[in-house]
């Protein structure tokens, strides 16, 4: 499958993400010739273990993420972020869980917006908000290249187009900037070759950074 990049909105010190910054961003695709192609979502979800004896709570994974991405509708990703695991299931594990009870929900947010065509390049651009809620949390990118879906080959070509991304996009003097991190992916057992695992692990480092900014923001105003 085609390879991707998944980026997320840090915003300068002081400054916050807000409905403004999303608009401009969606212009800004829309600017550089990105043909609009329709919506697009993905969920991530931190669970939390829920068990009658607080002892037990100990032995259960703290980090543990379940993701489901645009690409793959019928699946769900977990991943244990402590021990770097990651595990594709059928999307109806969901249900088994909720019927299990053996974890509940602590933290859950959409990831949802518009699809774009450039090219040999596809862009989903997002806005991150809690489920049932439409506070925006933050924002997020994805970068698709569709030929290439070795990570090493398309390095630089993706590199390249980054670049000139984020140069249109300091034409609008936004207040901050698109942030790639790309996670060692040999780490999770994961080869050159791109697959929705590669993807699933992407959002868990973005959600992490979201959260690393929310805080940020909140200890600064206290």
């Amino acid at each position: 499958m085609p390879l991707k990049w998944v980026l997320h909105w840090q915003p300068n010190a002081g400054s916050t993400v807000n409905s403004q910054i999303l608009s401009e961003v969606s212009q800004c695709v829309e600017s550089i010739n990105g043909l609009k192609q329709g919506r697009w979502k993905a969920t991530i979800t931190l669970y939390k273990p829920h068990t009658r004896e607080p002892s037990l709570a100990a032995e259960f994974p703290r980090d543990f993420l379940g993701v489901s991405v645009p690409e793959q509708p019928n699946k769900y990703y977990f991943i244990i972020r402590g021990q770097r695991i990651v595990l594709e299931a059928d999307s109806s594990i969901q249900t088994i869980m909720e019927k299990l009870q053996s974890y509940k929900t602590r933290i859950a947010l959409n990831f949802d917006g518009f699809q774009y065509q450039l090219g040999d390049f596809q862009l989903r651009v997002g806005k991150v908000s809690p489920t049932h809620s439409e506070n925006l949390r933050g924002i997020v990118m994805e970068v698709e290249y569709l030929p290439i879906s070795s990570m090493e080959k398309a390095r630089q070509i993706m590199g390249e187009f980054l670049e000139i991304w984020q140069e249109a996009v300091s034409k609008r003097s936004l207040p901050g900037q698109f942030m790639h991190i790309e996670p060692n992916f040999a780490e999770y057992g994961l080869a050159d070759h791109y697959t929705s695992q590669h993807t699933a692990v992407q959002y868990a480092i973005v959600m992490a950074q979201l959260i690393a900014t929310v805080q940020a923001v909140q200890s600064v105003r206290n």
